[in-house]
């Protein structure tokens, strides 16, 4: 999972493949030609490299605008995470970022914070890296680069008992605040786990192929639910009491008013992949998509009214900042929406 584009391997290893010794005397009397050639190969060369998981990142001073896949709200804070080891914090509502220096240039995808100062993030190669000070420093607590599947989601229900999840059915259990790392299956298949949240006193995994799985004790013991739909979910989000909402790909939409019992269909207008789920202070909900999607409901999800974002950004994430201000991340980094780009 650290490697990079495919075809961009194939183009670079022709490139490698050209005899330089009968290209020399063309280069002489074509230097431009051998500029532009030069820097396609460093171009491809990003793209091939394998980041490594155990090296430390690389302090980039283009970060924010780099691939970053969530972000979490703590306080007055932001964090987000991202592409080679990227760990990005705002203190200004995301009108600034600062990297961190992590110890992995793994692609980290998910992050969890159960308080202002203790937090986890996980990533490619099954890295897991936790903080005790609010972001500002991490340690490498787990790492698997041989098992060849990253983890999608991190959450914890305590300082001290937590669930990583991601890839091919992966499911690891700490009791010790993730200092040590156990793995168990909750199903008979080996789908992809995608993200888990917590309704009251149940825990929800939104999964491929239509599966969404429960467990009333704490994450013990599962129950697979039955939205009647083959097709991944990304994301599942807690709107209130017992109402959940279920979504993922080519725009499909769930909603449920019974923790997961039952499932009704929401229309969304969309084709496009749905990633993230967000309530507004003013109760407006929005859930979030690849394309620059966005869709609002005022009524707590029966149903949504469907808007563009004029860029077509593929969001991953979208959060409010403590000063109202819509923060999204995405394949673009990190920018701020204002509320009329979508449609309040």
């Amino acid at each position: 999972m650290t490697g990079r584009v495919g075809n961009g391997s194939a183009i670079f290893h022709a490139f490698k493949s050209i005899k330089w010794s009968d290209m020399k005397n063309y280069f002489s009397k074509h230097p431009n030609l051998k500029l532009f050639v030069t820097a396609i190969l460093l171009v491809l060369w990003c793209f091939v490299a394998p980041a490594s998981g155990s090296e430390s990142s690389v302090m980039a001073p283009l970060s924010s605008r780099s691939l970053l896949l969530d972000a979490q709200r703590i306080g007055d804070n932001l964090v987000a995470v991202g592409e080679r080891g990227h760990i990005l914090i705002s203190e200004d509502n995301g009108d600034s970022w600062e990297q961190m220096s992590v110890p992995t240039r793994a692609t980290l995808t998910a992050v969890y914070f159960i308080d202002s100062q203790n937090g986890w993030v996980v990533g490619h190669d099954q890295v897991i890296l936790r903080t005790r000070d609010g972001g500002r420093n991490w340690a490498l607590v787990y790492e698997n680069a041989e098992a060849e599947s990253p983890l999608l989601d991190i959450f914890f229900l305590d300082i001290k008992h937590g669930y990583a999840i991601g890839a091919y059915g992966q499911f690891l259990e700490s009791f010790d605040g993730g200092n040590s790392w156990k793995g168990r299956w909750i199903g008979e298949d080996d789908f992809h786990l995608n993200q888990m949240i917590a309704l009251g006193d149940q825990l929800f995994i939104a999964a491929e192929a239509g599966f969404v799985y429960r467990s009333d004790d704490n994450g013990q013991n599962w129950t697979l639910l039955d939205p009647d739909y083959q097709g991944s979910f990304f994301g599942i989000f807690p709107v209130a009491g017992s109402r959940l909402l279920l979504f993922g790909l080519r725009g499909h939409l769930f909603r449920s008013g019974d923790a997961g019992e039952t499932w009704i269909q929401v229309k969304t207008g969309t084709e496009a992949s749905l990633t993230s789920g967000l309530r507004l202070q003013d109760g407006t909900l929005v859930v979030s998509g690849l394309a620059g999607t966005l869709l609002t409901s005022q009524d707590n999800g029966n149903s949504f009214i469907l808007h563009q974002d004029p860029d077509r950004k593929g969001f991953s994430k979208m959060l409010e900042a403590a000063d109202g201000s819509i923060v999204a991340v995405g394949s673009f980094g990190v920018t701020k929406l204002s509320l009329k780009s979508i449609g309040q």
